[in-house]
């Protein structure tokens, strides 16, 4: 019995529907008025998906043709679609019309009792509404392109259409004409400004806010309450609407169907929520049938409309059957929750991340296309979430300075937009934050520089350079957004090369000179031959063992400068409440001293006090500590050491700008407060951190440790001046014997500079405006000389400044739908942030009494959070987390599908091995091979394709090229041109899925 059910659907499928003499009966016979048999339906929908044969479903050609020939016109993309429900109610004053339900990406519900939306959340359906609604569709009238101007018009040439073609009672047009012209009640969103007034002003609001006339027609211009809705905002310019009216009709036998898509998109009134224009309309009226039947039948329609790849078929459908094939289109690809094993009534919030839909339909066109290969495609995939080397920024032009001459003719065009692209607020906060790092960073390496090298370079050579370098190198340069800097490798070979010259007796400023001089020509050399091109080989494993190291030095600094402290502001713990009688210090001077100037010192502080009486000789006790060492005393007592405060101050300020600054970064997602403050906020995180401790230390008036700026602009060291000459001080061989040195720092250099670029130039950071990695390297090349002359500290690009000058720039869409994460837009790019900075830092021995008051706890806070901000964006912290997870609570990371957890945790094992030899080469005496060792990364990374198979370091790592890929990585890279909007990071995080639906099949 049941095979010739079966036999007789599948001779149904073909035709237009299984039963089309059938009529739509209303409940007192039927209540569910589809077709007989709602299982002919569902077979016929999977007999074109069958594994039982080989041939792609109508629906599916249908489909793949609409959105191939929409490929090839290059239509612009299409505009953002509001849609809303509105439901008809009976009330004791008649029929009215009441918005019920909203959406963009995600469902909002006006609540029982119509006072407020609820939270943005998936839609959740029941397969059977989407059913009816696809027998809707072929039921009733389909208008397509109708040419109207008014609501009025559109409901005339429903009307006249359903008389025409499906039998309408010419005596019901009347009722239908009053009722789908009432004038609809919306739910308007409206600020906490507008609601305290309305609670103050009591009835009269209450008057204002209700219909002027309940029974009266839909306005044909928009109402002051559309003009003036709070919800326009998150809506972004250029959206149309899609209304839905749906509700039962007591003087109708049977449903009223009518599907509307406007010609040109026309402003309705007082029909929608918001004054947008309106392209789609759907109406379904109908005699009295099952509870909320036509509601679910509104909420399928909305819930399609909200699909990308169905809403692109709506637009371009010529028919009836266009529609229902994007509907089948649309089921094929649902999830569905079997019943009882989850609870209808929660809402699901919506993710984090929503896969794009060129993605959807690429994947579609894989399917639908009869020559897909599945290797090809799981290569593609896997090639889609690794880095694009082959840039164009990298590309060999096979001529001398070729790569820098293209890097120039691929900036120039940009370079007046660098200067008026910085007018946003934002960028303010981003130069003052930076500044204060670059001053900070600039303070704490030019005072270790001082003592690596005896003051011939110390804190006022190393704001000089700082200032001279990065502003050249912002004006110059190919990626202004990079931050120069003294970095810790560099500090390692200064110390070296001082304790070389020192042993030997050589000058170490004129060494250090030509030294300089050979770097840069042999920087030149590399830029002359496009050997920027190797960077191509710095894959994530280089890219992160480098810069979690950086960010462990700035961790690690940090915390060692705090615990110095203790040293320098040592605490008692030894304290005993009950010893305070005995804690006590004093000042005890020398059997023989300077008794007049101390006489003269003792009646200063006793004027000071207002002390009248004359003072004995020899009464050291009122003497401060500074005077009593000056005259030749010493202290004495057990709280002389004793200054409790300070440190534990110090750390107060310290831990506390660390939260603080972790905090208010973070108040941007927070749910308080409006959308701009929070915004503001969060741009301005750092420095709010900053200036509230800087106020809690200022009001609590313990001495701390202040940023120390020089005051006066002279050589730290004396006897040295502005400008180094080369020859004289040492011997001629050592001009030719520096080259040997010097090829090491090139290593140093060229890594550090060129890993630093790469990481700054991902694809995720979508960059409109192109890298320039020869030029930069061509600029520092130069300012390798101009620091040698002037005795001033090397300097290349800072790694965890400059990832922290790009976060504090990154731009996110100010409208999104709401339960919509802010989508991420890319970074300002401009020369003036930069700029600003290292101006700032040449100006600071001028603002030196104002930076005096800066607490160098913050600053160091600062540090540590730049460092942690670092390490928490790199791959390789997640996986450290996963070795103390146990594997059933490991998040969904997408290289967990594909690769064994043992490989994972071998992967990340030899890149904390290398990381350990990298930290322990830079600590100790072996330090002049660390720049070999960062070269000796990429071979290790290369001999790890000895272990580790290529599918598994896709997922985990990029692939090295290689020439014998070259022409298979170019055409995967043309196939992949759809993709190049998805950042690597939100292709990372889900894997292909169907609509932002769950259905449940109850």
């Amino acid at each position: 019995m049941s095979q010739a059910k079966t036999v007789e659907a599948y001779k149904d499928c073909p035709t237009e529907d299984p039963d089309p003499q059938a009529e739509l009966r209303s409940n007192s016979s039927r209540a569910d008025w589809g077709p007989p048999s709602r299982n002919s339906v569902v077979i016929c929908q999977a007999v074109g998906r069958s594994i039982f044969t080989s041939s792609t479903s109508s629906a599916a050609e249908r489909v793949s043709l609409m959105l191939k020939q929409e490929e090839e016109g290059e239509e612009a993309s299409h505009p953002v679609l509001f849609i809303q429900l509105s439901e008809l109610f009976s009330t004791l004053e008649g029929l009215e019309w009441r918005e019920t339900a909203r959406w963009i990406k995600f469902e909002e519900k006006v609540e029982d009792g119509g006072e407020r939306w609820s939270k943005p959340h998936v839609t959740t359906l029941s397969l059977h509404s989407l059913f009816e609604l696809r027998t809707c569709l072929r039921k009733g009238a389909v208008l397509l392109d109708l040419e109207a101007r008014s609501f009025k018009q559109i409901v005339e040439k429903v009307i006249e259409t359903q008389i025409e073609k499906h039998g309408l009672q010419p005596e019901l047009t009347k009722k239908l004409r009053y009722v789908l012209l009432l004038r609809p009640q919306h739910h308007t969103t409206r600020s906490q400004l507008q609601v305290l007034l309305e609670m103050g002003l009591g009835s009269c609001s209450d008057k204002a806010s209700g219909p002027s006339d309940p029974g009266g027609e839909v306005l044909e211009m928009p109402a002051k309450e559309q003009l003036k809705n709070c919800f326009r905002k998150k809506i972004p310019a250029g959206t149309e609407v899609a209304n839905i009216l749906v509700g039962e009709a007591g003087f109708l036998e049977k449903p009223f169907i009518a599907f509307v898509r406007l010609e040109d998109s026309v402003f309705l009134g007082g029909l929608t929520e918001v004054a947008f224009p309106s392209r789609f309309l759907f109406i379904l009226l109908g005699p009295r049938v099952k509870v909320k039947a036509y509601h679910e039948i509104g909420r399928a329609v909305a819930t399609l409309l909200t699909d990308e790849l169905f809403q692109r078929v709506a637009r371009k459908a010529q028919s009836t059957e266009d529609l229902i094939a994007g509907i089948d289109e649309f089921l094929d690809e649902l999830t569905i929750l079997p019943p009882g094993k989850w609870d209808p009534t929660i809402r699901i919030a919506p993710p984090k991340c929503l896969p794009s839909p060129q993605k959807r339909i690429s994947l579609h066109f894989r399917e639908w296309s009869p020559h897909s290969n599945g290797n090809v495609s799981a290569l593609e995939e896997r090639h889609l979430h690794g880095h694009q080397h082959a840039s164009e920024e990298l590309k060999r032009t096979g001529r001398l300075f070729g790569g820098l001459i293209k890097d120039i003719q691929r900036k120039a065009p940009w370079y007046c937009s660098d200067f008026y692209d910085v007018l946003n607020l934002q960028c303010f906060s981003a130069a003052l934050y930076i500044y204060l790092a670059t001053v900070t960073n600039a303070i704490t390496f030019g005072g270790m520089l001082g003592d690596a090298t005896d003051n011939m370079q110390g804190v006022l050579e190393s704001f000089l350079g700082t200032a001279i370098a990065g502003a050249f190198f912002c004006l110059c340069s190919g990626q202004p957004l990079t931050i120069l800097s003294s970095t810790g490798p560099v500090l390692v070979f200064e110390r070296l090369l001082f304790s070389f010259s020192r042993d030997y007796s050589l000058d170490y400023l004129e060494f250090r000179l030509w030294i300089g001089l050979w770097v840069a020509f042999f920087g030149l050399i590399l830029v002359a031959t496009e050997a920027s091109y190797l960077v191509q080989y710095f894959t994530r494993f280089t890219e992160e063992g480098f810069c979690a190291l950086i960010s462990f030095i700035f961790i690690y600094d940090a915390v060692k400068k705090m615990l110095s402290l203790a040293e320098h502001f040592p605490i008692n713990w030894a304290y005993k409440i009950s010893d305070v009688p005995l804690y006590s210090c004093t000042c005890r001077g020398p059997e023989r001293g300077n008794f007049s100037l101390l006489n003269e010192t003792l009646s200063l502080a006793a004027h000071s006090f207002g002390q009248q009486a004359d003072l004995e000789s020899g009464n050291w006790s009122l003497l401060t500590k500074d005077e009593c060492v000056q005259l030749g005393g010493h202290l004495v007592g057990k709280s002389c050491n004793y200054v409790p405060d300070i440190t534990f101050m110090s750390f107060i300020l310290f831990v506390g700008t660390f939260l603080c600054s972790m905090m208010l970064k973070g108040f941007k997602t927070s749910r308080y407060f409006p959308t701009m403050l929070r915004r503001l906020v969060g741009d301005f995180a750092i420095i709010l951190a900053i200036l509230i401790f800087c106020g809690i230390d200022a009001g609590l008036g313990l001495e701390t440790p202040k940023l120390i700026v020089p005051s006066e602009f002279k050589p730290t060291n004396p006897t040295r001046g502005w400008v180094v000459f080369p020859f004289g001080a040492n011997p001629w061989w050592v001009y030719l014997v520096s080259s040997v040195p010097a090829i090491l720092v090139i290593i140093l250099i060229f890594m550090d500079q060129q890993i630093t670029a790469v990481i700054l130039n991902r694809k995720e950071y979508k960059l409109q405006k192109g890298a320039g990695f020869h030029l930069d390297f061509f600029c520092v090349s130069l300012l390798m000389i101009l620091t040698s002359v002037m005795g001033l500290p090397w300097y290349v690009s800072a790694t965890v400044i400059s990832l922290a000058h790009m976060d504090s720039l990154k731009k996110e869409s100010t409208t999104c739908a709401p339960g919509e994460q802010p989508k991420f837009l890319g970074i300002r790019e401009q020369r003036v942030t930069g700029l600003m900075v290292f101006l700032l830092t040449g100006l600071s021995v001028f603002l030196a009494p104002v930076l005096k008051f800066i607490p160098m706890p913050v600053l160091y806070g600062i540090f540590l959070y730049m460092g942690v901000s670092a390490l928490s964006s790199i791959q390789l912290t997640d996986r450290l987390q996963l070795l103390l997870m146990p594997a059933k609570h490991q998040p969904d990371f997408i290289y967990l599908r594909h690769v064994p957890l043992r490989k994972v945790h071998l992967f990340t094992f030899i890149q904390i091995l290398c990381l350990a030899v990298l930290w322990i080469l830079k600590s100790t005496e072996a330090a002049i091979i660390f720049p070999l060792m960062l070269l000796a990364l990429v071979g290790i990374r290369k001999a790890m394709e000895c272990i580790f198979s290529l599918h598994d370091l896709a997922w985990l790592d990029d692939i090295i090229p290689e020439k014998d890929r070259k022409e298979e990585e170019e055409e995967l890279k043309r196939k992949q041109d759809l993709d190049e909007s998805d950042s690597e990071e939100s292709e990372r995080m889900y894997q292909e899925k169907g609509p932002e639906i769950n259905i449940s099949v109850n």
